[in-house]
């Protein structure tokens, strides 16, 4: 979830970034070449809240590139919000079992009586083509146009009111969804067992002990097809199993191949590590509320 943040965070610097270059004032370009009038174009822009004034009065009415970029900006979100509801749905369905969805953001089937549907999720996912749809319909209106003010351009405000009330929505509806979920932690440590997620572990242990990876890589790859045929996973392998698998790996720690230990080792900024993780989640706390959220 915490890689989700961070792909959000950077959706919200967009559109802030978004606002800093479209919040100039239009206001006197007229039709195209400017007017006549002897207003204070200026002093205008500041009492309406702008930042600046459109510098070109013919750029100011010929381009709609400011929409295009809010509408590039929500396609980019909406398709981090459909990665994260896609997530969902795998989680969320009986085979994963990783997370319970509230009642508040499911439905009931209309024949099985004991599914629960995550719409929610689901209609996030499918909304995003329509946003993305959006954009490139943006793109396709200013393509061909001349410059100065052409009728084409009224096609914007459909597109982009849509795209921000679809935006808006999915935003809310899966923060609520993810608010009132619940995760079984138990379910997903039991997932880990009985594979070979910890084989890239044994092979870096074989490296660090100065073993070339090569040659470490093709060590447990062995191992590994030998607990295949024999249907075991690698955490039931035993310490005399590994002595006999390579002589560095006498005397190996007696958790090397447990998913606890795999999760401990991965120390470095971003890593797994239950203190790296600790440390990532005060700075997302931080890049949080230094933009303006709620602590």
């Amino acid at each position: 979830l915490l890689a989700y943040f961070w792909m959000l965070q950077r959706d919200r610097d967009r559109l802030a970034d978004w606002r800093r270059r479209a919040n100039a004032l239009p206001l006197g370009a007229a039709a195209l070449a400017g007017t006549p009038y002897p207003i204070d174009r200026e002093s205008v822009a500041r009492e309406l809240g702008f930042d600046r004034v459109c510098e070109n009065s013919l750029d100011a009415v010929a381009d709609r590139d400011f929409v295009v970029e809010l509408a590039a900006a929500l396609a980019l979100l909406q398709v981090h919000l459909s990665r994260l509801a896609a997530e969902i749905v795998l989680w969320s369905s009986r085979e994963f079992g990783f997370l319970v969805l509230s009642d508040r953001v499911a439905t009931g089937s209309s024949i099985m009586p004991q599914k629960k549907n995550p719409d929610v999720a689901e209609l996030a996912r499918g909304k995003t083509g329509r946003v993305v749809g959006n954009l490139a319909a943006l793109l396709t209106m200013l393509k061909g146009l001349p410059l100065a003010y052409h009728s084409d351009m009224q096609e914007d405000k459909e597109r982009i009111f849509d795209s921000l009330d679809t935006v808006s929505g999915c935003v809310a509806a899966l923060a609520l969804l993810l608010e009132t979920a619940t995760f079984d932690v138990d379910r997903m440590r039991a997932a880990t067992h009985g594979d070979f997620s910890t084989a890239t572990d044994l092979a870096d242990y074989l490296a660090m002990r100065g073993v070339p990876f090569r040659e470490a890589h093709e060590v447990v790859g062995r191992l590994v097809l030998q607990l295949e045929r024999e249907g075991r996973g690698i955490e039931s392998v035993t310490a005399a199993e590994l002595a006999a698998l390579h002589p560095e790996l006498a005397g190996a720690p007696a958790d090397l191949l447990t998913v606890e230990a795999s999760v401990r080792a991965r120390r470095s900024l971003g890593g797994t590590a239950p203190e790296a993780v600790r440390r990532q989640l005060e700075q997302a706390k931080a890049a949080w509320t230094a933009r303006g959220g709620e602590p």
